[in-house]
């Protein structure tokens, strides 16, 4: 089977370019709403699951004794851009467990944030781990690791403790067993696995509606979806198409991004999941997609539905900002 032309890349009145893609939208029972192209097939959604891999975070009690709030736990769920508010409350949370900087286990790179870049370039101030996109998310596996009294040296890998509750909760979540067979490792060390597309949205269906979960793991990953619909910011930054797309509806959208082309998502109200993946891992085409998807998704909103389908039209321009072409939904999401 071959994966549909999902995205068009226009320059003036013609296709220059075209991404396939495939999409799997599911319900908490796990019926299939929406698929497009190979769904049943393995893919790694690396940080685009990181709502999942946050769960033992609350769900062991670290969080609470803590004393996270809403912005904590959208860190813990976060590929942030390495913005000055990104950098401190990831090392403020590892702080409250009484570590720092040089217990993180992620690496270190720029910021994503081209003025804290040039900054740092400037001024020949190597990035500490702290930049990080992923150190939300490993100051979160710090924290579950010192609150369970278990040595976190070592914790991202495959045997230690934090990993082997991430492996419980996501093989509970999507329904796939998850081992060495399906095991990769992520840009941050920690292990990634591959699996079906829709067995991703069916978790992140069931993450939203609590449907098939036990009591607590509904509570706390209603908790995690919440916080971070409430505080978009510290899940992504400025102009990155997580953050805008979930301020376009506050509360009503949960969004998001992994490498290699890859979305999730969900909408609480509808009670359904989502799970995308560009075939050649473009990013662009991802954020196309997803807001593609979202305006179809949320048709009955003619309001927001227009600006999710605006969304999903972004505009190319040269360097002298002339407007040179823009990027389309194609096939069935247009």
């Amino acid at each position: 089977m071959e994966n549909p032309v999902l995205v068009e890349v226009m320059r003036g009145d013609r296709v220059e370019s075209a991404h396939r893609g495939m999409v799997a939208v599911v319900d908490g029972d796990g019926g299939l709403v929406m698929g497009l192209g190979e769904i049943e097939r393995p893919v790694y959604p690396r940080s685009a699951v990181k709502a999942m891999q946050a769960l033992p975070l609350v769900e062991n009690g670290a969080a609470a004794a803590y004393g996270f709030g809403n912005r904590e736990l959208a860190m813990a769920c976060a590929s942030h851009s390495g913005e000055p508010e990104h950098v401190a409350l990831a090392g403020a949370m590892a702080g409250r467990a009484g570590l720092t900087e040089i217990d993180f286990e992620c690496g270190a790179h720029w910021s994503f944030f081209p003025k804290v870049m040039i900054e740092q370039v400037r001024d020949h101030n190597a990035p500490n781990q702290l930049f990080n996109n992923c150190s939300g998310k490993h100051a979160g596996f710090l924290c579950v690791s010192c609150h369970a009294g278990v040595d976190h040296h070592g914790y991202t890998g495959y045997d230690h403790f934090v990993q082997q509750g991430i492996r419980d909760v996501m093989e509970d979540l999507t329904g796939s067993p998850l081992g060495t067979d399906v095991c990769g490792y992520d840009g941050c060390s920690i292990p990634t696995y591959a699996v079906p597309l829709q067995n991703i949205a069916q978790g992140f269906a069931r993450m939203a509606t609590g449907v098939r979960l036990g009591g607590e793991r509904a509570k706390a990953a209603k908790t995690l979806i919440e916080a971070c619909m409430a505080e978009p910011f510290y899940v992504a930054g400025t102009d990155r198409t997580c953050t805008k797309l979930m301020e376009l509806a506050p509360g009503r959208i949960f969004v998001k991004t992994g490498a290699e082309g890859v979305f999730c998502g969900a909408i609480p109200e509808l009670g359904l999941g989502i799970a995308l993946k560009c075939e050649d891992g473009a990013d662009r085409a991802a954020s196309v997609m997803i807001a593609a998807v979202l305006a179809k998704l949320l048709k009955d909103d003619a309001d927001l539905s227009a600006k999710l389908a605006e969304a999903a039209r972004p505009v190319l321009s040269n360097w002298n900002r002339m407007q040179v072409g823009s990027l389309r939904p194609a096939g069935e999401l247009a």
